[in-house]
């Protein structure tokens, strides 16, 4: 539960980023809007995080393609307003002048209206670019405790994926701050009390307000800046000796498991996106949806129960190790380690397998699809062969990963 203080606090969840990496998922909407293990958006984990920690009063600032986004929030996130309640979508405003965000520090600068509005004693910032559960008010007490203007949340990651990350150096001596901020290094040492691990930044933070109200308003006039709050602003902190560090790992999320209490995976890359998916499904899922103690939040639909059907002559339709949401229909298909999302429909001989498929998809009979991701309202031919041979993908115009990922866009339809 929040910290019981009487502090105020406003939560900001950063949804403006365009998604590059994500290409062609992003290619019709903004990347927080992607959809993530069948019923889900990107955003959703973020917000239920917020929501969950007790915070509701709560703005995403958004920018690139968000139609879609701004229609999920407004259709899902609809808090009660009794108590002063809201999740509020809020898009660039050019409130400083003839340009867009030029960065997620520029965003929160040209959003201080609402910080001013509001006048909270705390801000917490959360990304929305990733798949985690975290109790926000746990790091809030400990920044309250340490006294300083910034906490950055940090997750220990392998020494080897340093270069990946920014990665937070403390010492023993003060645990709890931030001795230096290296982006990106390839010399990084490891932890006194884990050599292979270091810390590395998650991109989430809580904020005394005046403090971040300060150092995003002189960062305006930092020449060079990319007005970024993993680049410019955290610095600026560690710099005056003003920024504490949240070890991840002490985060005691209600009905959390061994296995996943400390899960957190960054889904700005295709591969990225596609691991987390092959995480839900396992008998022991490395991250669990099914905890009801912290439930991700999303819209509630009114799709049928998914279906199975045809038991006969080989023609049977099943699912192993795999999700499949509600209004579904295997007829007499075998999907086996895949997500499928709301109203697939996979017809009789098709085979399907660790695949990631998204609304509305229709999948003919006997097809054989392999390491696929198919976005929504995508139909794959009778016959049509996915992920068996990567140059005649390549050759129908697909997109396919140095890994072997095949990925279908959004409206796409294959006919052998």
């Amino acid at each position: 539960m929040p910290r019981r203080t009487g502090a105020k606090v406003l939560a900001i969840v950063l949804a403006g980023g365009e998604g590059k990496r994500l290409m062609p998922l992003t290619a019709d909407r903004a990347k927080p809007a992607v959809p993530f293990a069948g019923n889900y958006r990107l955003i959703d984990f973020a917000l239920s995080n917020v929501v969950n920690s007790g915070y509701r009063k709560v703005v995403v600032l958004t920018q690139y393609k968000s139609h879609s986004l701004d229609r999920h929030i407004a259709q899902t996130w609809r808090l009660t307003t009794l108590f002063g309640n809201y999740v509020a979508p809020v898009p660039a405003q050019q409130r400083l002048g003839k340009h867009w965000y030029l960065g997620s520090a520029d965003a929160i600068l040209q959003s201080l209206n609402l910080v001013r509005d509001e006048k909270p004693d705390y801000i917490v910032v959360a990304g929305s670019d990733n798949v985690f559960r975290m109790d926000f008010s746990q790091m809030l007490d400990a920044h309250i405790e340490t006294g300083v203007g910034c906490t950055v949340a940090a997750i220990r990651q392998p020494l080897s994926l340093a270069d990946q990350f920014g990665v937070i150096e403390n010492s023993a001596e003060r645990p709890d701050r931030i001795a230096a901020w290296r982006e990106k290094p390839t010399d990084a040492k490891g932890l006194a009390d884990s050599p292979g691990e270091v810390l590395a930044s998650m991109g989430n933070y809580v904020f005394t307000t005046q403090a971040l109200i300060d150092a995003v308003t002189a960062d305006a006039d930092v020449e060079g800046s990319k007005h970024d709050m993993g680049g410019d602003i955290v610095p600026r902190f560690v710099g005056a000796d003003d920024c504490g560090v949240y070890d991840f790992i002490r985060n005691d999320v209600p009905g959390s498991t061994d296995r996943d209490r400390d899960y957190w995976r960054d889904v700005g890359s295709i591969d990225a996106y596609y691991e987390a998916h092959m995480d839900l499904i396992s008998v022991h899922p490395v991250f669990n949806l099914y905890n009801y103690d912290w439930p991700i939040i999303t819209a509630q639909t009114y799709y049928p129960p998914a279906k199975f059907v045809h038991g006969w002559q080989g023609r049977i339709g099943h699912a192993v190790n795999s999700i499949v949401s509600p209004g579904s229909v295997v007829s007499g298909a075998f999907v086996e380690n895949s997500v499928l999302s709301p109203n697939v429909y996979v017809h009789s001989w098709a085979t399907l397998s660790d695949s990631v498929v998204m609304d509305n998809a229709n999948i003919g009979r006997h097809a054989v699809v392999r390491r696929a991701i198919i976005d929504k309202d995508c139909v794959i031919g009778e016959g049509v062969r996915i992920g068996i041979d990567a140059e005649e993908d390549r050759a129908r115009g697909l997109v396919v990963t140095d890994s072997g990922l095949t990925i279908i866009p959004k409206g796409s339809r294959l006919e052998r």
